[in-house]
């Protein structure tokens, strides 16, 4: 088995808060960001979070992994209004120029030792969701072409990754103290997401009906590329069985094979500080349970320099 991340017991990102760090925060917070809109050409000037990463590869006993919004995230969610027309009044180049800044992130990340990078995206699952799509078309924006337009972009963005640099994306429906924006299943983007996209891995949400099934995953084209089945939930405490777990990745193996597919669970447990609606003790017993039911399925070899992810 290849010996690579997204590793088959992998997670998305983040985890609950303890109430020391979050004290800590409340002592040090200087205001709050309500948005991002567009009134400059888009570029690369650095990083906030590449320090944050060096200090995290420094203390780390594991596999550090980063994750930053991807490109489309930029666009989608204000659209054509939150994008100075004097700046851009084609938006082409708002795309190419916002495609060449991420490049130059991926590389910035390589340089401050990063080998697995994540970029965070609403907008796939956005486009799977009517609600979404209509409401694009209400500010004006047509969702059709932009599934292609933001595959362009993530290629673009990741043309010269190193070989030895990992990059997944993670399709997230939304996710504040237990709730969602978006429902739908991949089917409207999964040929353009898992065939189209030059991305090493993808994390896919499927703790919930409104995921859809697994049929959109024959899409995923042979080779290395991994998808990785949100199967268990973030959003609440109750534990998974393994019994469960096991049923529905064999599941989606009639549309994938077994050795392109890995588990986590479907989200991070706090996308904000408020956290979702479980316990500490509740959220490392489902951490526990994915690397459990990893091993039972794809075996107990595990990643050198990483104990806890199993390959």
């Amino acid at each position: 088995m290849n010996n690579h991340a997204p590793f088959r017991a992998d997670h998305v990102g983040s985890l609950l808060r303890p109430a020391k760090l979050k004290a800590a925060r409340a002592t040090h917070a200087a205001g709050q960001l309500d948005g991002v809109a567009v009134h400059e050409r888009v570029a690369f000037d650095g990083h906030p979070m590449l320090e944050d990463f060096k200090f995290l590869a420094s203390i780390a006993k594991v596999t550090p992994k980063m994750t930053i919004p991807a490109p489309s995230v930029l666009h989608f969610r204000g659209g054509r209004a939150a994008i100075s027309r004097k700046v851009y009044p084609d938006l082409a180049l708002f795309f190419e120029d916002t495609a060449a800044a991420y490049r130059a992130v991926v590389q910035a990340f390589y340089a401050a030792g990063c080998r697995y990078l994540q970029f965070d995206d609403t907008v796939w699952a956005y486009l799977c969701s009517d609600k979404e799509r209509a409401a694009a078309r209400e500010r004006g924006d047509d969702p059709e072409p932009l599934a292609r337009i933001y595959a362009e972009m993530i290629n673009y963005a990741l043309a010269d990754k190193p070989t030895d640099m990992i990059v997944t994306t993670h399709v997230c429906r939304g996710n504040f103290r237990s709730s969602w924006i978006a429902e739908g299943g991949y089917e409207p983007i999964a040929s353009t997401l898992l065939a189209g996209t030059a991305y090493d891995g993808y994390f896919l949400e499927y703790d919930s009906e409104r995921a859809g099934g697994f049929e959109p995953l024959r899409y995923l084209p042979p080779g290395d590329k991994r998808v990785v089945l949100g199967l268990v939930t973030s959003k609440f405490g109750q534990l998974e069985s393994e019994e469960l777990l096991c049923a529905r990745i064999e599941e989606a193996t009639r549309h994938a094979p077994r050795e392109q597919l890995a588990l986590s669970p479907q989200c991070g447990f706090a996308s904000t500080e408020e956290g979702n609606l479980l316990s500490e003790d509740e959220q490392w017993a489902k951490l526990t349970r994915v690397v459990q039911v990893a091993r039972t399925v794809w075996g107990k070899a595990q990643s050198p320099g990483s104990p806890s992810d199993v390959d």
